[in-house]
């Protein structure tokens, strides 16, 4: 399968259970989902959860990136640190488009303590399928990846 029907998905312990939930959805939809852990419910630390995920949409071995901890918070500040990542945590689906539509994010970020499991894959749907809108919003996506730099 191709880099752009490739979704990686990571979480920490918190949040397998809707890690997991999302990649069968996403394969559904007729994506791979290249699902990267953890597979216990050990505790972990969700940085390394992200910036490994983070890592495989910036090399390009995958399109786009979703990631879940408690909160979202913390994975997505961790997926954040890795040159050429916008990722944004989402708790609705208005949002979802929006940082794809205005922000070209390739990573989204939920909260497994926030938002429940249809509301995660409606917010996934909502992100998969909106597109960069490009225009006026390149100019301002195109002065974030300036501070990459």
């Amino acid at each position: 399968m191709t880099a752009s029907k490739r979704i990686v998905l990571s979480s920490d312990h918190a949040a397998i259970d809707l890690r997991q939930a999302i990649a069968a959805h996403v394969t559904s939809l007729g994506f791979e989902a290249v699902d990267i852990g953890p597979t216990t419910t050990e505790s972990t630390h969700y940085p390394k959860h992200g910036a490994a995920a983070a890592d495989l949409v910036a090399s390009g071995d995958c399109a786009l990136g979703i990631i879940v901890c408690g909160t979202g918070q913390g994975i997505m500040m961790a997926a954040n640190k890795v040159t050429g990542i916008r990722c944004g945590v989402c708790t609705d689906t208005f949002s979802a488009k929006m940082i794809r539509a205005h922000n070209d994010a390739n990573m989204l970020a939920l909260g497994a303590r926030v938002v429940g499991e249809g509301l995660a894959l409606e917010i996934v749907d909502a992100f998969l399928t909106t597109e960069f809108e490009g225009g006026r919003h390149a100019i301002r996506v195109d002065m974030i990846k300036e501070l990459d730099a």
